[in-house]
């Protein structure tokens, strides 16, 4: 928590309105730096890539707020953070722990496994599509709300069996649990009423048991493998749900913005000079959809030179995000999107034991979608060029509010079929 007797640290925005701006003026003052966030609680911020990678495979650095954050006790009802911060889940998981945990959800994200689905996403990318094409010339529509958000949440729903009455507040609840920007009254009344609703689903599961992965993570029947406890369930269902339809939502529509922003890039593309893998590995580079993780913590005293000691306890803020744009690891125009740079690398995914599961199934959405809006949709256009959108008020999830665009512009002649 916040000591009067300590300076004054940088007070990280809550509303997300410039994070890349912020990322870097923290980046130049040092490996890590200690900041204020909403509740008073105060973090290492880390946004060099770097030592992103160093701490994230550091075995002194835990996700397990429990064994490692003293400082824990102090935090006030309704953070707004600790709908992630305290997930008992995988995610907030330290060693062996972590290993068993990720071991029984890891397997369905497989590669090959994923490979599969690409039918079923490419079903329902053809149906989006098409209802976009069917829209009068000149009409405007939201490509985050009428196609990156129906096709990864009706994806992800599938895969854990959610009921779809039960989808659209289940969505709407978890959208709400990553804004950064809501009084901590509010942000409680949202946690609480999440956590009913997974409860509910895990009751309606074990009741109506089905070839999904929530009757699975019920009725596992591995050797020696205990079933889940109720918290540790709703936990893993806030945590796969949540993540598998929120990255890919973000990679869409940050991919489709930056396309219809950089015309000669869309048109490389279609040329066949880049494909659909630089797009998306360029976007995840420049537009990371997942800003900071909260939260690790220093199993003891680690010094990062320059001065930098986080101490024993200390909790950390990643910024996932921010290192794709690191001039040390970027130096030729880190923050222009350019699908044809040689080296797209970046860490949007995460790195190390942590690594994201689902970045498999989030290539796959995204290749899916943008391919299929970009083919079937030549004329596409931004319904007012030349102005960013909002972003998400959100310090974990990084993405445009909206992507407002014409599908077929008054000009463009109907395509049959």
């Amino acid at each position: 928590m916040s000591d009067p007797s300590v300076p004054k640290c940088p007070f990280l925005d809550p509303t997300a309105a410039s994070p890349h701006a912020e990322a870097a003026e923290l980046r130049v003052q040092g490996p890590a730096v200690l900041v204020e966030l909403p509740g008073r609680v105060r973090a290492w911020s880390v946004t060099r890539h770097s030592v992103i990678q160093a701490l994230t495979t550091d075995p002194r650095v835990s996700r397990d707020f429990r064994r490692h954050w003293p400082g824990m006790a102090d935090v006030p009802d309704g953070w707004v953070l600790g709908s992630v911060a305290f997930q008992d889940s995988l995610v907030n998981r330290y060693g062996e722990e972590h290993r068993r945990a990720r071991g029984r959800i890891a397997p369905s994200f497989m590669p090959r496994r994923v490979k599969l689905m690409r039918p079923q996403v490419q079903a329902m990318a053809d149906q989006l599509v098409a209802a976009l094409g069917a829209l009068a010339p000149g009409e405007c529509a939201d490509l985050r709300s009428a196609l990156a958000r129906p096709l990864t949440m009706t994806v992800i729903c599938d895969l854990f069996g959610v009921p779809e009455e039960r989808r659209e507040r289940l969505g709407a609840l978890i959208d709400r649990a990553l804004d950064s920007s809501m009084a901590e009254d509010a942000a409680l009344a949202v946690q609480n009423e999440l956590y009913e609703r997974l409860g509910e689903l895990a009751a309606h599961k074990r009741a109506n048991p089905g070839a999904d992965l929530t009757s699975d993570l019920l009725l596992s029947d591995r050797p020696g493998e205990q079933p889940l406890a109720e918290h540790e369930l709703v936990g893993t269902l806030f945590t796969m749900i949540a993540a598998g339809f929120e990255t890919a939502v973000n990679l869409i529509s940050s991919a489709a913005l930056e396309l219809l922003t950089h015309p000669e890039q869309l048109a490389r593309l279609r040329a066949g000079t880049i494909d659909w893998t630089d797009v998306i590995e360029e976007t995840l580079r420049v537009e990371g959809p997942v800003m900071y993780v909260p939260l690790r913590y220093a199993l003891e005293d680690i010094d990062l030179g320059e001065g930098v000691l986080i101490a024993k306890g200390a909790p950390i803020m990643v910024g996932f995000a921010a290192a794709g744009r690191d001039p040390q690891e970027h130096p030729d125009r880190p923050d222009e999107f350019d699908p044809t740079r040689a080296d797209k690398s970046h860490l949007a995914f995460g790195h190390g034991p942590h690594f994201c599961v689902g970045a498999p199934l989030a290539r796959l959405e995204a290749e899916v979608a943008l391919s299929t809006l970009f083919e079937r949709l030549p004329e596409l256009a931004l319904a007012e060029p030349g102005q960013r959108p909002a972003r998400l008020p959100s310090l974990v999830v990084n993405g445009p509010e909206a992507v407002e665009v014409v599908p077929r512009p008054r000009s463009a002649p109907v395509t049959p079929g």
